[in-house]
């Protein structure tokens, strides 16, 4: 029997902004619902589910589960453009209009027009999904959530070990269990007495024990208390264990199965959430950011973009920062929230090994394999794009997807994939002014890139709807001396400023014998195998400013100097590590004097630009050429151009 979206039932369905008109689209409505799915767990596209045969079954034989829908539609599908945009919910969350619609915030279920920002999305008819796919998001209003059944052994609780980390910006008695306030495993009860705390200073630093009677579990189980407290800065790690894994692979499963439905019909088509809006779409994009953008490499990597008769799921994958990593979203007792960062969530199983579209070779460890090696085993290839901050070289090994392992040459793409990285950003859209925090050490970065953004989704979409080719790939090459080490960056000897140390290394880890093969950990925290892979950043000019990738009018003609990293602040400990997903902004001297007295050796803007109309002519021209290669939309560069005066005007007055 297939696997089958057996039924939706709408909970909800209004429409948005009261049957407001987007452009030539028409109005759209707003749809919140439920779906059932039912899969097979011994049909062979299955066997990637990890502990899908240990689950209950109903008296068919099926394994039950159920999944949240919301759905932005067009109300006459005839009017949207064909195709689904579909983002995987950053745990839990949406984010897709604030990407793209240039909204402040569109927060759970949009309903005012600022949430909707300017109907980019809209006017363009697309429509807009959403699916539940994690089951230990917080149990908040508005959030995703995939509910799921436990595997079991015949009946008999499966146990095993699982570990937790914390590092605290401020002074604590008590540790979490869970990643970012979400649903812990918890501890099995007796066997307290196995558990192991540990402290270290950096996730490379060698762990200390702390002793048993210095700790114990809060009231619920789902944290622990110390009351000696847990010091600001340093890596605490509890490996215990724990019972009950949700089978967490029904998540892509979930989402493997809808979308196909959609383009295809299924058992459940004459009543699925989009009604006869099903006859209307002709492709679908899965986009994904940070968490959700790994879990889109983990789905091709797994070979989720084939459905159970083998069909193309995605015609088009967009993982944007995402860097070189994959995620816990197909492993038993998988912590889906985990990441990795040079200083958060360290040796998660997220940086691992392959990291680039086509086959490569490990000689150390001989593990072989690419990410998109059973999408083209399955021939269900998509249209990929990878789009990265210059935070992910720093913090998220994003020179793997296109260097060798050992750093020392560059690495194709598949020929369906184009990667960018965008100069001078960090992990999320920069915003002005740039933003200043006790937690980091300088300014934070205020370029923002979703400008670029919107212009690759029209490429995107041209490219699955018509073939027509997206702009070329803009990334760092080693070749070129592009890509290099972190010791190799040319960066300014700017008063006060030192750059990082280091940067995210992905890790030879080993997680023990069955976790690729059957996806069960066994070893925690793992062992470690040699050395660690290569670490790569992208080169600077002589302000700072990143020499390669899609360079924006704010880079090419800078009123300062932009970067993916920033460090921490002494008052959170650990000062010379990076801080997570943030960039700095350091802004040039006004004055030819002011930069002589402060000794910084980057022109000042007196020194760069004769007057305020001459750098934003120069604006224009940096806007107007992008616009012309792709990476911009000729609509928006007014819109550039005016931003960038009140920059002129902020940073000058």
């Amino acid at each position: 029997m297939l696997a089958a979206v057996k039924s939706v039932h709408v909970v909800d369905r209004t429409d948005v902004l009261h049957g407001r008109d987007f452009g030539s689209t028409g109005a759209y409505e707003r749809v919140v619902a439920k779906a059932r799915f039912v899969v097979d767990p011994n049909a062979p596209a299955n066997s990637i589910i990890t502990d899908l045969k240990l689950a209950p079954r109903n008296a068919d034989g099926m394994v039950e589960f159920s999944a949240d829908i919301y759905c932005l539609k067009p109300r006459n599908p005839q009017r949207g453009n064909g195709t689904v945009l579909f983002e995987v919910s950053n745990r839990g969350n949406k984010g897709l209009i604030t990407m793209f619609n240039l909204a402040s915030n569109s927060g759970a279920d949009p309903a005012e027009p600022p949430q909707f920002g300017d109907a980019f999305l809209m006017e363009r008819g697309f429509t807009l999904l959403w699916i539940g796919w994690q089951w230990d998001v917080p149990e908040e209003p508005g959030r995703m959530r995939l509910t799921a059944p436990k595997a079991t052994n015949n009946g008999q609780p499966i146990t095993g070990p699982i570990r937790a980390e914390f590092i605290p910006d401020k002074p604590a008695t008590e540790m979490p269990l869970a990643d970012r306030s979400h649903i812990p495993y918890k501890p099995v009860e007796g066997n307290d007495t196995a558990a192991q705390l540990t402290v270290r200073d950096r996730c490379d630093s060698a762990r200390k024990p702390v002793a048993r009677s210095a700790w114990q579990y809060n009231s619920g189980r789902t944290g622990i208390t110390m009351a000696a407290g847990f010091a600001p800065g340093k890596v605490y790690e509890l490996v215990y264990t724990t019972q009950d894994p949700v089978v967490v692979g029904l998540g892509p499963a979930a989402i493997r199965d809808f979308i196909s439905d959609l383009k295809y019909g299924g058992p459940a088509s004459g009543v699925n959430v989009l009604g006869d809006q099903s006859r209307f779409v002709k492709r679908a994009v899965g986009f994904g950011t940070s968490q959700s953008g790994r879990f889109l490499r983990t789905f091709l990597y797994y070979g989720f973009n084939a459905d159970e008769q083998g069909r193309k799921v995605f015609d088009g994958v967009w993982a944007h920062v995402a860097g070189g990593g994959r995620g816990s979203f197909n492993h038993r007792f998988a912590q889906a929230s985990r990441d990795g960062h040079p200083h958060f969530n360290c040796l998660y199983p997220t940086d691992i090994f392959p990291f680039t579209d086509l086959n490569q070779t490990d000689p150390e460890t001989g593990l072989s394999g690419g990410i998109l090696a059973k999408a083209a085993e399955q021939n269900v290839t998509p249209k990929v794009f990878y789009t990265n901050s210059s935070y992910e070289y720093w913090g998220r090994s994003a020179g793997l997807i296109h260097s060798s392992i050992d750093g020392q040459n560059d690495a194709p793409l598949g020929p369906d994939s184009r990667a960018y990285l965008f100069a001078g950003t960090q992990h999320g859209p920069g915003a002005w002014p740039p933003r200043v925090s006790g937690q980091f050490q300088h300014p934070g970065n205020a370029n923002d890139y979703r400008w670029h953004m919107r212009a690759l989704l029209v490429a995107m979409n041209d490219w699955v709807t018509s073939g027509h080719e997206p702009p070329a790939s803009q990334i760092p090459q080693v070749a070129k001396d592009q890509l290099v080490t972190p010791g190799a960056v040319h960066f300014p000897k700017i008063p006060g400023v030192k750059t990082p140390q280091r940067p995210q290394r992905a890790y030879r880890a080993d997680y023990g014998p069955e976790f690729r093969s059957k996806g069960i950990v066994s070893q925690e925290p793992p062992k470690m195998l040699g050395k660690p892979y290569a670490a790569l950043v992208a080169q600077v000019d002589s302000d700072g400013n990143e020499t390669t990738g899609i360079r924006s009018p704010a880079v090419q003609v800078p009123l300062g100097t932009y970067t993916g990293w920033n460090l921490r602040s002494k008052s959170i400990g650990a000062p010379d590590e990076i801080y997570s997903m943030v960039g700095s902004t350091f802004l040039f001297a006004k004055t030819k004097a002011e930069r002589q007295l402060k000794n910084d050796p980057r022109p000042s803007i007196e020194e760069r630009y004769q007057s305020k109309q001459q750098y934003l002519d120069k604006y224009t021209g940096a806007a107007n050429d992008l616009a012309r290669s792709g990476y911009v939309l000729e609509s928006d560069v007014p819109r550039l151009v005016e931003l960038a005066a009140k920059y002129w005007d902020t940073v000058t007055k």
